[in-house]
């Protein structure tokens, strides 16, 4: 009797290769997109995406001038730009799509602040990713000695992500 060479397929990727490459799509739109955005640009040139699955990110971002207002604190624009940003890269793990759709609405919770110097992490989350529109939470959170802190801001952040 001959033996018969069965096909063989890839192995199925790891959770952790999953993960990678998520991130990596993840770092890719920040190098590639952020920079065609003024705001972004002006914002978050400098953030830096810690980990990436796929319906979550998390980023840290060091606070400058460009994110405080005139009292010292960050600012509320600066939040809810945070929110709109984080929104999308989180609809973005869900499929590695480049076009993360247009707001729809944007509603932003201020709990505390956080100062220049201050580090922040950004926690995004899709919670759901439709034909039509996508469901967002954000939370902003002040860094404390290498740990997540208190939080300074809260967002949902629906999105219409039909695509053409």
């Amino acid at each position: 009797m001959g033996s018969t060479a069965q096909p063989t397929a890839d192995p199925p990727q790891s959770d952790a290769d999953s993960d990678a490459a998520i991130k990596a799509h993840i770092e890719d739109l920040v190098a590639t997109q952020l920079p065609s955005s003024a705001i972004y640009n002006f914002l978050l040139s400098d953030v830096r995406i810690q980990s990436a699955t796929k319906g979550a990110v998390t980023a840290r971002l060091l606070l400058t001038r460009n994110h405080i207002n005139s009292s010292g604190g960050i600012h509320g624009a600066c939040s809810a730009a945070i929110v709109d940003w984080a929104g999308g890269m989180a609809v973005a793990t869900w499929d590695l799509r480049r076009r993360t759709g247009v707001s729809v609405d944007i509603h932003v919770t201020y709990l505390s602040s956080a100062a220049e110097g201050d580090e922040i992490e950004i926690a995004a989350f899709a919670d759901k990713v439709g034909g039509s529109l996508a469901f967002t939470r954000v939370v902003i959170s002040k860094v404390v000695d290498g740990e997540t802190g208190p939080v300074i801001a809260s967002g949902t952040h629906t999105k219409f992500v039909k695509q053409r």
